[in-house]
């Protein structure tokens, strides 16, 4: 567990290599770290009791805090950001079932792990206009298949390199209000990349305030 001052570290979820960024504007006042390395026990005749050290279990990070709904003065991040912009992120991410990055920046440690998220749970706070959530995540391993080439009777496995986290070029079909800088904040996470979509699908100046629905865009990668 992990336990700190506010502006003693910073907490970074990144997805698709680093191209969606979200930096936690409120440090959580713990971080609960499992590490368990799993053993087991067995009864074996003549030797009594004995455990076994079975290899290392993935690393599970589970944490709470809240995204505030005003510029707190207490905000580790360097500017403020409307709070349901991070719950809207983050459930697309969910929707995606892709790994995203933690990433935790200390005095003494870093930390930097693919995960999966495996919980996400958010509530308005009454009166206040934060919203307070919880996320539990887990360690993504990358696996692969490994073909098996036949030769002189003998089987031999060639090892595949390791997937990348790398994200496939996505498209995104637009509805009714949208906008290329709304388009840019919630499938980019950055409303001033909106000229890299409007360059990538050529879209003229005079057609932004007219962009019909149901036209598929391309997404920069």
């Amino acid at each position: 567990m992990i336990t700190s001052r506010n502006h003693d570290y910073s907490i970074w979820l990144s997805y698709g290599n680093q191209k969606q960024n979200l930096q936690l504007p409120v440090n959580p006042p713990e971080i609960k770290i499992g590490d368990a390395a799993g053993g087991k026990t067995y009864e074996v005749s003549g030797l009594g009791e004995i455990n076994v050290i079975q290899n290392p279990k993935l690393t599970s990070i589970s944490f709470e805090s809240f995204f505030p709904a005003q510029a707190y003065p207490f905000l580790v991040s360097q500017k403020w950001i409307d709070p349901v912009f991070y719950v809207t992120v983050i459930k697309d991410w969910l929707e995606r079932k892709q790994p995203i990055r933690f990433i935790y920046t200390g005095a003494t440690f870093d930390i930097n792990l693919p995960m999966s998220i495996e919980k996400f749970e958010w509530k308005e706070a009454a009166g206040s206009g934060d919203i307070e959530y919880s996320i539990s995540l887990k360690e993504y391993a990358f696996y692969g298949a490994r073909p098996v080439i036949v030769k002189d009777d003998k089987a031999s496995v060639k090892l595949q390199p390791r997937p990348s986290d790398k994200i496939a070029p996505k498209t995104y079909k637009l509805v009714a209000g949208d906008s290329l800088i709304k388009v840019a904040r919630l499938k980019l996470g950055n409303e001033a990349r909106w000229k890299e979509i409007q360059k990538l699908n050529g879209i003229k100046d005079s057609q932004l305030r007219q962009l019909p629905i149901g036209m598929l865009l391309k997404l920069p990668g």
